[in-house]
């Protein structure tokens, strides 16, 4: 007899999330014995991040439900109120949907609160992105959800090793590698810019041209040293007007110090007029690599830089702590909160230029396996087993 439709329950946060998961939402839509349920939150509603929900619904995703509880204000007690509404709205949520299986993405703070609710409503919890190494509260994050959850789909070898290490059973951790990838893979088939980023997605600032090359940067603030997020994004601004290079710079994540980076951002704009620099709030994931794989280089502290650009070969210049102790290809070199020390890493990677790609966290068919995973995989071994 063939099985019941299996309703999963997919909760995106914020607009990293998105492109990390979009190709297995994709693949669960289209799975035959997969319901998907959409349910968009916190700074993915928000046009101050981007409003990534208007990307999900232009790529022909349904939203089931919203869910608004970012509290404003850049700080670390914003962090734990957003995430003490996201578990009290989350619940009912999941009460309502009575999913089969709940999906988490990564390690952001807002995440949180998709495992706990899940865990207490007893609804299976499949966590993407475990098992890894980084700086920042992220790591506290993604370890705390790895041991709330009961699947594991894991982005590299060394995370699968780790999340068994921290007593998961073996049938419940999967290597698919990461579902951001796909994205990667797709675009390194066809490494054209084939859009005016102006043009399709406005931005502000001046529209310097970018038709001998550019650089791209995105640095978010660092929870664990949020008082200095301001000094830190002016040490890489100062860096940038130093290079004098056409550069489209992004806004930063919703994380504790996020006003302390966009305040930098403003009065350098506005004290400056810098004709190098064009800020985004957000893109497509799709022309957000394209824009990357046709760069010069990559400078800031996302994991963007790590995962999909070592996929690329993009050169990256990672700045600080953010992405401590994460795997990393030879793509990659870091610097610390340094004008002089990001100028000269940044002018090295932009003569360096391509690398080899390297497949670290993936070849490019995550999506698909973690939708057929989601659906052949038997509730029982769900389950935790005793250690």
């Amino acid at each position: 007899m063939k099985p019941a439709i299996r309703k999963i329950c997919v909760v995106v946060t914020a607009r990293p999330s998105y492109s990390r998961i979009r190709s297995a939402l994709q693949a669960i839509k289209e799975h035959p014995d997969l319901e998907l349920q959409l349910v968009v939150a916190a700074s993915a509603l928000l046009g101050r991040y981007g409003t990534a929900v208007e990307v999900m619904e232009a790529d022909g995703f349904k939203i089931t439900a919203k869910v608004y509880n970012v509290l404003e204000g850049g700080s670390l007690a914003a962090q734990a109120k957003t995430t003490g509404l996201g578990i009290i709205e989350l619940s009912n949520v999941f009460e309502n949907l009575s999913p089969d299986a709940v999906v988490t993405v990564a390690d952001r703070f807002e995440t949180m609160s998709t495992a706990i609710a899940a865990s207490y409503l007893n609804i299976p919890l499949v966590h993407i992105q475990g098992g890894e190494v980084t700086g920042n509260i992220d790591e506290k994050v993604r370890h705390a959800i790895t041991k709330l959850s009961d699947l594991h789909f894991v982005s590299s070898a060394k995370a699968k090793e780790r999340v068994l290490k921290m007593g998961e059973a073996e049938g419940t951790v999967f290597h698919t590698g990461c579902p951001s990838i796909d994205i990667a893979a797709e675009v390194a088939k066809d490494g054209r810019l084939d859009f005016d980023p102006y043009e399709r997605y406005g931005g502000v600032g001046t529209r310097p041209d970018i038709s001998n090359g550019y650089i791209v940067i995105m640095q978010h603030p660092v929870t664990t040293e949020y008082e200095a997020a301001r000094s830190q994004a002016m040490q890489t601004l100062n860096a940038t007007a130093q290079l004098g290079l056409p550069t489209f710079w992004f806004w930063p994540n919703v994380d504790a110090g996020s006003d302390g980076t966009s305040n930098a951002l403003r009065s350098f704009r506005e004290n400056e007029s810098p004709a190098h620099l064009h800020f985004f709030k957000n893109m497509d994931p799709v022309d957000f690599l394209k824009l990357l794989d046709n760069s010069f280089c990559l400078a800031g502290n996302s994991s963007v830089g790590i995962r999909e650009c070592g996929y690329l070969g993009v050169p990256v210049v990672n700045i600080g702590s953010r992405q401590t102790g994460r795997e990393r290809a030879p793509n990659v070199m870091d610097v610390g909160y340094d004008q002089a020390a990001i100028t000269s890493a940044i002018r090295d990677q932009v003569a360096h230029g391509k690398y080899k790609q390297a497949a670290t966290y993936g070849n490019g068919n995550a999506g698909k396996q973690i939708a057929d995973l989601l659906a052949k995989e038997k509730l029982k071994f769900w389950k935790r087993l005793a250690y």
